[in-house]
């Protein structure tokens, strides 16, 4: 399985993920798609945990709502694939790209910038999502699992635009802008760092 490996990625990643990561993903669906399902539930308590933080951002609570609503039914989804092929959910694992990415966000200061570092975040983590759905989609070799996973692509790419979007409603457009291009450099060499890992969605 050969994929083009270019600069950056329709989403404005960086740096794409390593062409190799599809055949490893498959090698093992058990691992992938636990890996996949506790990720679309730390996705949905994120989003109910930003409602929590922030209730009187009205925007922030009405668009989240329906994500947070979508990103559980998404876990079930996974959870009905592996039951589908006779496979368990495994445990949950760390996750270290998750985990590095919160290192970045900037400490203290206003309650407003550390909405717009949890909203870069969780723009970054959706585009990298959307991204590796999108391999998935097109060169996994289970033509089912390539519809399944077009339809997760889809929806990352449009939570990655609305959490982008957010940012930029609650900050300085500009300055949100130049603090997005610093996460994707910190992005792109930290991938570089991480163990190229099958198991693993991120």
């Amino acid at each position: 399985m050969m994929m083009e490996q270019t600069t950056k990625t329709k989403l404005g990643l960086n740096l794409p993920t390593d062409p190799r990561w599809v055949n490893l993903a498959e090698m093992d669906l058990q691992e992938i798609l636990t890996d996949h399902a506790y990720c679309e539930q730390k996705a949905t308590t994120s989003c109910i945990t930003l409602i929590q933080q922030y209730p009187d951002r009205r925007e922030l609570v009405d668009e989240l709502t329906p994500v947070a609503a979508e990103e559980w039914s998404h876990f079930a989804l996974v959870l009905q694939e592996l039951r589908k092929r006779g496979l368990t959910l495994g445990h949950q694992r760390r996750d270290e790209y998750v985990n590095q990415l919160i290192l970045f966000q900037r400490k203290g200061g206003s309650k407003e910038m550390r909405l717009i570092e949890k909203l870069l975040t969780f723009a970054l983590i959706e585009a990298r999502s959307c991204e590796r759905f999108r391999l998935l989609s097109l060169h996994i070799s289970e033509e089912k699992l390539k519809e399944f996973y077009k339809g997760f692509m889809i929806s990352e790419a449009g939570h990655y635009k609305m959490f982008l979007r957010l940012a930029k409603l609650y900050g300085d457009e500009k300055e949100v802008e130049l603090r997005w291009q610093e996460y994707l450099t910190y992005e792109a060499e930290m991938i570089k760092t991480l163990e190229l890992r099958g198991d693993r969605m991120h």
